[in-house]
């Protein structure tokens, strides 16, 4: 067991605030509400499984090396012997090295004791089978080796045995932790013995399966005459792959192998680029994805896009949407998820609806607009403009396809790797991007479908306006420092203010630069077809055009009048004559439900449709000069005369005009709702909200101030209890820790969801995020995301507890 002065708390108890500070920063999701009280749980939050697992893939390449280096060490290790291993003992290397130990260190994973020996967190050692293609060390792989055994060993290698096995165990251990002895032994094997025993040193070396018979293992050649020596080791009664311990593989690799160690990014070609250069590209791109993506959600709010069975929206969806709203599919899949994962988009039955809050968005100015959905994307666990599976489906989330912590990374990593560039310098090419990205976020994810690494992601940085010119704009700069202030003024400054007015030419055209505001857009929208959209909107009158106008309850006076205020100059006379042009053929017969009857006040207009050979499978009749019946239901008898031409108008039942206006479907954005209610609560977010800076400094400043109290504590050894709950929830989850304990008690006062361990009663463990709590001791009754269904939970049988992630 650690003593006292080497566990991480002891360690974190001697920071002083600033660099406490840090290391909350570092690891956000440790100081969750409630906040930890003191630095002892504060370490026993930075220790749990889930929360290293969160933090070691924000590692940069150099700190994962030299975290895998310590791992195979057998941590606690000295600095110069971990120096020796990395081959980083002078110069540049060396000055790696302690980065990566304080980039280590400022995510207390990696922490000095009071001797200056560096100490892991035992999570961070599971994170490797075998790191450096080392196994175990001999102590531990021989931990069940009887005395004997051991004395047989220790005759083997010439070296008398002591009285005691812990003795015989420490002698076996000292004489394989000297190369040179090693090497003097593996010089005298036989042929065979020294051949394996090389060839098992190697890095790249795997084991191959071992063949039984009668449930014993066949060893390779020469491999007795190393299990004799302790160089090989294998379980009791021939049982096992036949390992080789750590000790033994280092000192065969001998003194001129090192481990990998890449202090130093990799090499992009730069140019120059000015900042102006920077923000007009940036510019550029921001206002063309804004206008894009308030195209993208207008055709939703008209037409939801269906829902797949198998969850997500499909190709012919995506294509649809972005026929509609005349932009590529990319950005169709970016706005989606972006959406979504912003709240102005839900799902509703067999359908994706936007929400209340998008008739907000749709209102504010595009620099309003713009942050929202950048805020989105960077919290996004996937790649949106990615295809998720052989459906093609976007919103994979609600798909049901899980998040990728690797995706997000890849994101972070490319905003890392771009923001390490020189200033006044941008890549070559955006594509030497990504082996800079992969220094920065080694275990963020490729997707096997780019052709050069990180290419999507890249790409989708370029659409955003995140990337310019190949280097960071102040958008992804204001994204990286994750700071919301930052980011609106960016795209105050980036993004123009939405354009009121419009030029219409004699051609029926209007066209609108920049981004149309939203009441320009619903009016051109009612009154013409859009044609293109980004930088500059175009949209086409023609008579269908302004009749659908017409329909929807428009007198052509109200409408000229409406294009004239928002015009830049005269309306051109051809479209006047087009709005009375079209009026005037409005309304000249009329359409009655009565199954349906068709009325006018011209005889001879009424005969001609009569006659008219395509509508005659309507089954139309004569009942006046001026009345003809129908067997064809109303609507579709309007359809078929406005196909051929024709202009009528649709009566109520009470002989008033029908107005025609397209309804916008809206979805109240779900929330999960009480205990035992029929429908499913919300997934909750998959990102730990990061604290405001303040919350962090005075956390950080009560902390450094706070007495250390027992690493071990728990409210049974002194600590009381913050509440009832918390009292309660410790005398049945007998499994979990004290921070544990008090997460969960939380989770249950306020509401909030939590990701717990649960062990069931067959013995097989599961990671369930559940919401909804209710107190039932010794149960819990939650709602469980991965069940999608209320389940009973005992709290004995949890053995974990952590924010939701």
């Amino acid at each position: 067991m650690e003593s006292g002065k080497s566990t991480l708390a002891a360690w974190l108890h001697r920071l002083d605030a600033e660099h406490l500070e840090q290391v909350l920063a570092a690891r956000p999701d440790a100081v969750s509400p409630p906040e930890p009280r003191s630095v002892s749980e504060l370490a026993e939050r930075l220790q749990r499984p889930g929360s290293v697992a969160l933090a070691l893939p924000r590692l940069p390449l150099p700190a994962l090396q030299a975290a895998e280096a310590l791992a195979a060490l057998s941590a606690p290790a000295s600095r110069n012997v971990l120096a020796d291993l990395l081959d980083a003992t002078e110069d540049e290397a060396a000055r790696g090295l302690e980065a990566a130990l304080q980039t280590l260190s400022t995510h207390a994973l990696v922490w000095p004791d009071s001797e200056g020996t560096l100490r892991m967190a035992a999570p961070l050692r599971q994170a490797w089978d075998t790191p450096l293609g080392l196994d175990q060390p001999l102590a531990t792989l021989l931990k069940d080796t009887t005395s004997e055994e051991l004395r047989r060993m220790l005759t083997a290698l010439g070296v008398r045995p002591p009285g005691t096995k812990p003795q015989r165990l420490a002698t076996l251990v000292e004489h394989h932790s000297d190369p040179a002895r090693i090497a003097a032994v593996v010089a005298r094997a036989p042929a065979d013995a020294r051949k394996l025993l090389e060839r098992r040193a190697e890095p790249a070396h795997r084991p191959q399966a071992f063949v039984t018979f009668g449930g014993q293992s066949v060893p390779e050649p020469g491999a007795r005459w190393a299990l004799e020596r302790g160089l090989l080791v294998q379980g009791r009664y021939s049982y096992g792959p036949v390992r080789m311990p750590a000790e033994v593989a280092l000192a065969l690799r001998g003194s001129g192998w090192h481990a990998p160690f890449d202090p130093t990014p990799p090499v992009t070609l730069l140019v120059p680029v000015t900042p102006a250069e920077v923000d007009s590209e940036a510019s550029a791109a921001a206002t063309a994805f804004a206008a894009h993506a308030a195209s993208v959600l207008s055709v939703c709010a008209t037409a939801p896009p269906a829902r797949l069975k198998s969850g997500g929206v499909g190709a012919r969806e995506l294509a649809r949407i972005g026929k509609a709203a005349r932009c590529e599919e990319a950005v169709v899949r970016l706005t989606l998820e972006a959406a979504h994962g912003a709240g102005l988009m839900a799902r509703d039955g067999d359908r994706f609806a936007t929400t209340d809050a998008y008739d907000t968005w749709a209102e504010s100015e595009p620099a309003e607009r713009l942050p929202v959905l950048l805020r989105a994307w960077w919290a996004l666990g996937l790649t949106p403009s990615q295809a998720r599976d052989e459906d093609n489906k976007a919103l994979p989330t609600l798909a049901g396809t899980p998040s990728c912590a690797g995706c997000l990374q890849a994101r972070q990593g490319l905003l890392a790797a771009a923001s390490r560039l020189p200033a006044g310098h941008g890549a070559k090419n955006t594509a030497e991007l990504g082996p800079l990205t992969h220094w920065s976020r080694p275990l963020a994810e490729v997707l096997p479908q780019d052709t050069t690494p990180f290419a999507t992601v890249i790409r989708e940085a370029e659409l955003l306006g995140v990337l310019a010119r190949g280097a960071l704009s102040p958008i992804g700069a204001a994204l990286l420092a994750d700071g919301t202030e930052e980011l609106a003024a960016a795209c105050h400054r980036l993004l123009p203010d939405a354009t009121a007015t419009a030029r219409f030419g004699g051609d029926l055209t209007a066209v609108v630069t920049g981004t149309p505001a939203a009441r320009l857009v619903t009016l051109l929208d009612s009154v013409a077809d859009r044609e293109t959209s980004g930088t500059a909107s175009v949209w086409r009158f023609s008579p269908a055009s302004v009749r659908r106008a017409l329909d929807a309850g428009r007198s052509p006076d109200s409408i000229e009048a409406d294009l004239a205020a928002v015009a830049a100059g005269p309306l051109p006379q051809p479209l006047s004559y087009l709005i009375t042009d079209t009026a005037r053929s409005h309304g000249r017969i009329r359409i009655a439900s009565a199954a349906c009857v068709i009325h006018g006040k011209e005889p001879a207009l009424l005969t001609e449709i009569a006659a008219h050979r395509k509508l005659s499978k309507l089954g139309l009749r004569h009942l006046a000069p001026t009345v003809l019946v129908s067997r064809t239901p109303l609507e579709k008898t309007l359809a078929a005369l406005r196909t051929e031409g024709y202009a009528p108008m649709a009566e109520a039942a009470d002989g008033t005009v029908r107005v025609e206006r397209p309804r916008s479907h809206r979805v109240t954005a779900p929330v999960p709702p009480p205990r035992r209610a029929v429908s499913r609560p919300s997934m909750p977010s998959r990102t730990t909200a990061a604290p405001e800076q303040a919350e962090l400094t005075a956390l950080a400043a009560r902390l450094a101030g706070a007495p250390l109290g027992r690493p071990d504590a728990d409210p049974h050894n002194g600590v009381p209890f913050s509440t009832d709950t918390e009292e309660i929830i410790a005398g049945y989850a007998t499994q979990v820790s004290h921070a544990d304990v008090r997460q969960l008690a939380h989770a249950v006062d306020d509401g909030t969801a939590v990701t717990i361990e649960y062990v069931s009663t067959t013995g097989s463990r599961t990671i369930r995020t559940i919401s909804g709590l209710e107190l039932d001791p010794p149960y819990l009754y939650a709602w469980c995301h991965l069940r999608d269904a209320e389940r009973v939970f005992t709290l004995s049988r949890i053995h974990g507890v952590m924010p939701p992630t």
